[in-house]
């Protein structure tokens, strides 16, 4: 009989570019979620009523909102590619 569960069994090697592509795929699964996140915060925060037309005070919420939304995306993405960066130089 096998013994399928056993912590015996060798483990296969992962390939590092399966590795790398795996943790750049999480990373953008984050940041999509980092944008339905923001987009519903932003719309909850600026929008009280939805019209054909943005008021002025409802444009500059929805601006500031996002350039919060890009700054933080910006700082993300720099942090991952610092430690990608470190990664590959080990």
């Amino acid at each position: 009989m096998a013994n399928f569960g056993s912590s015996d069994t060798p483990k296969p090697n992962v390939d590092p570019e399966l590795q790398d592509f795996l943790m750049a795929e999480n990373e953008r699964a984050r940041l999509s979620a980092q944008i339905h996140e923001f987009t519903d915060i932003c719309w909850d925060r600026c929008v009280e009523k939805p019209s054909n037309k943005l008021d002025s005070r409802t444009e500059t919420c929805l601006a500031n909102c996002v350039n919060r939304f890009v700054d933080t995306s910006l700082l993300i993405t720099q942090r991952f590619a610092q430690s990608l960066q470190k990664s590959q130089g080990m």
